[in-house]
């Protein structure tokens, strides 16, 4: 038997996922669409910004949870939009009173507007206090080896290290760093933030992340549900490929053939 057929599921927080897509629910053109582009996909962990969407504290709006239900999808509240750590608590506070108790958070504390990069001291100190809080925080970071190990050590339950900046579609433009986090954790880590096509998604997989985390680079295609469907069977392939283990790179040719034993 190969190593994919003894492969494992990807587990967060004790919880088992067959799925090793997250996708986020901001951007689509309507809510159909929202709940169309999750379907094609075959994800089973579904970000929500509680900032930006509304879970119910808007009673007089359309409520996501409608389309994205609780019962069939586990919802991850994250806290895009926040810039300092109180503000990120706050948020994960109130998604889990809307949520019933709810703990599986994703933590993000951004910087600045420009760029998106992650404000790692806020980020350290919102994800100690809800971690003393009992949330289960999976954590957006900067791609730093020593950075994710600290996440880690804290108690974090996934780390989550960017591989371009948000919503840029520039794709995994650090593959050394990811690799050496890879190798260096005993948590999941989940690529966020930079895909931009499946391509970057397999790469992302065959470098051996648990998983890959988008929105707009499924919600702001041409055909969001096609894309959904693709980058479905990518983060497959990448799986299969990583754990299949790639050929050694060369730098001359050598033929596909074995050319003993030929007569001319």
């Amino acid at each position: 038997m190969t190593d994919a057929a003894h492969d494992m599921p990807l587990t967060v927080a004790g919880r088992t996922y067959q799925s090793r897509l997250l996708v986020g629910t901001g951007k689509y053109r309507d809510l159909e669409q929202t709940g169309q582009a999750l379907e094609a996909s075959g994800t089973e962990i579904v970000t929500v910004a509680v900032r930006r969407s509304n879970i119910g504290q808007n009673p007089d709006e359309p409520n996501l949870l409608d389309v994205v239900s609780p019962d069939r999808y586990t919802i991850l509240p994250n806290t895009a939009g926040c810039f300092n750590a109180k503000d990120a608590v706050r948020t994960c506070r109130l998604a889990r009173e809307l949520l019933d108790g709810h703990n599986l958070v994703k933590l993000e504390v951004l910087g600045e507007e420009k760029t998106l990069y992650p404000n790692m001291p806020e980020t350290l100190s919102a994800a100690q206090t809800l971690i003393d809080d009992g949330f289960e925080v999976m954590v957006y970071t900067n791609d730093d080896p020593i950075l994710c190990k600290r996440l880690e050590e804290m108690g974090c339950v996934a780390v989550m290290p960017l591989g371009a900046p948000i919503g840029s579609g520039l794709g995994i433009q650090n593959r050394y760093n990811i690799r050496m986090i890879v190798e260096n954790a005993n948590v999941p880590i989940l690529v966020d933030a930079g895909v931009g096509t499946a391509s970057d998604a397999s790469l992302a997989m065959e470098l051996g992340c648990d998983g890959v985390l988008m929105n707009t680079a499924i919600a702001g295609a041409k055909d969001p549900i096609l894309m959904a469907q693709a980058m479905k069977n990518a983060i497959q392939a990448g799986r299969d490929a990583y754990l299949a283990g790639r050929i050694p790179k060369k730098a001359y040719g050598s033929a596909s053939s074995p050319i003993e034993g030929t007569f001319f």
